[in-house]
């Protein structure tokens, strides 16, 4: 299938002959989509804490947090192109006017709402209205193209404003000081980001650091990685075959967030916190969100904790069978790992304990289903029969098959990416995250290429099939701490906007 050109090809990126054969087999036979269950629900998959065992949880965060063992992972490679799509077309529209278009329109008319409207006057020349077609295109030029919004990252794009315009990257870093700092002083934060504007996050970075080193008591670790090539993709042409460039070669495609699963491994932490680059808050009104990551890390190191203990028991060869037999129900019970009282001799036994629990663990947040598009809490089936809880998305359910469609459309929560992850063994080492992936739920799509139809693959996504063989744990969290920025206009909500007029930009401590 592949020539000596594409084996050094394939040698350059780190791409093993026989993941490549892999990868074509699964374009030319897609994996079968997953088989949902049914939702999970309060108390049906999904735990709804009681208010007094909140507080405790939230203790258990922060003394966690100051043992230094918390390091947050944040995805930025995303571009903020799909934020301004509908103004970047307004622009773009052939002989039409901007403001002939709705988002042009509430684009203009709350324009001195968005937190980059002084720097975009500024840019422009326009100081008011706009009065004309002329100032209509000043002004989304200067967006577009003078601050370059139609092509930086989300991390690199202005969110909120006090005093001044404050980025996405600045907001996380802000928010990662407040449930992630050492007792040393020391905070570490890891963002993913796109090779092309590594040096521009970190020139931020650098001129951020002093200011929320001293104001808040902290020495930033923060470390930056990009998406190997080694986990890009071959894609199919419409011939079934390796799809080749004009010039013979082998195109490679990015492979989706699941790509990251080897930044995570990289990082060697802890107890990690994974949140999306657009899913943040002003500082100045995080309080809740600030709360309920110490519970979700507090209830990550209890579960923790009590999956170590069971372990160490498991690997006593004292232990007696009933011993053994509790470790069991607590994997079926607590972790949804059946069966319950697992058949066979006492070594038999034992190794399922030992299977069920010596794995990663993460507690994902879930907030109730208020229409957002994305992922959410079911039961799945699996091939082997066995139930277990994942996060599903609409592109991993069968096409055409009503009846997991209904399922779908029925999930009472939705998946905000608020998760907190174990990712080491009970002897302290990182787990093969690797070993943990369902391969099953690689995606194929449809796409094109210079005009050329293509069938591309996508892997596991991060939280989706890259974690199918963690033990996972669903709690819901207030609908408070999830404010998406998919869009432009989503900074106009009520909880992107500043608290009052004249709110200062003094970080509070």
């Amino acid at each position: 299938m592949f020539s000596p050109a594409d084996l050094v090809q394939l040698h350059a990126r780190g791409i093993s002959v026989g993941e490549a054969e892999t990868q074509i087999a699964q374009l030319r036979q897609p994996p079968p989509p997953v088989r949902l269950d049914r939702p999970c629900t309060a108390g049906d998959g999904i735990i709804r804490l009681e208010s007094t065992r909140v507080d405790a949880l939230a203790a258990r965060g922060r003394a966690e947090a100051a043992r230094g063992r918390v390091t947050k992972f944040v995805p930025a490679s995303g571009a903020a192109t799909r934020m301004f799509k509908d103004l970047i077309a307004a622009l773009h529209a052939a002989g039409a006017r901007p403001s002939t278009t709705a988002a042009a329109r509430e684009f203009f008319e709350h324009l001195d709402r968005f937190p980059f409207a002084r720097e975009l006057r500024a840019i422009s020349g326009v100081g008011g209205a706009p009065a004309s077609e002329e100032d209509e295109r000043r002004l989304l030029l200067a967006l577009l193209e003078g601050l370059h919004y139609n092509r930086l990252p989300k991390g690199l794009v202005a969110f909120h404003r006090t005093d001044r315009a404050r980025s996405a990257f600045e907001e996380h870093l802000l928010e990662a000081t407040r449930y992630a700092k050492a007792a040393d002083g020391t905070c570490r934060v890891h963002f993913t980001v796109a090779p092309e504007f590594r040096g521009a996050f970190v020139r931020l970075l650098d001129g951020l650091r002093a200011d929320i080193e001293e104001r808040r008591g902290v020495r930033l670790d923060v470390t930056f990685s990009e998406q190997r090539r080694a986990t890009d993709t071959l894609a199919l042409d419409s011939a079934g075959e390796p799809f080749r460039d004009t010039d013979g070669s082998l195109l490679f495609r990015p492979s989706g967030h699941g790509a990251l699963l080897s930044n995570l491994q990289q990082l060697a932490a802890d107890l990690v916190v994974i949140k999306n680059i657009d899913n943040v808050l002003p500082d100045e009104s995080s309080d809740e969100v600030v709360r309920w990551k110490q519970v979700l890390l507090g209830m990550l190191a209890d579960l923790q904790s009590e999956v170590f203990a069971r372990l160490a028991a498991c690997a006593d060869p004292r232990t007696s069978a009933s011993i053994i037999d509790e470790a069991a129900a607590f994997a079926a019970t607590r972790l949804s790992r059946a069966p319950a009282t697992p058949k066979g001799d006492l070594d038999s036994r034992r190794a399922f304990v030992r299977a069920a629990l010596d794995r990663p663990l993460r507690v994902c947040g879930v907030v109730r289903n208020e229409g957002e598009p994305g992922g959410a809490p079911f039961w799945v089936t699996g091939r082997d029969g066995a139930r277990s809880l994942q996060i599903v998305e609409a592109f991993q359910v069968a096409a055409g098959d009503d009846a997991q469609a209904r399922i779908f459309r029925a999930a009472t929560h939705f998946n905000p990416v608020d998760i907190v992850c174990g990712v080491r063994s009970r002897a302290g080492t990182p787990f093969d995250l690797a070993a943990f992936v369902d391969p099953a739920t690689s995606f194929v799509s449809r796409k094109s290429f210079t005009g050329r139809d293509l069938l591309a693959l996508e892997r596991p996504g991060l939280w989706n099939g890259a974690m199918a063989g963690w033990n996972t744990v669903f709690v819901e969290v207030p609908t408070a701490t999830f404010a998406p920025v998919k869009t432009v206009f989503d900074l106009l909500r009520p909880e992107h906007q500043p608290r009052s007029p004249g709110v200062s930009g003094t970080l509070s401590r």
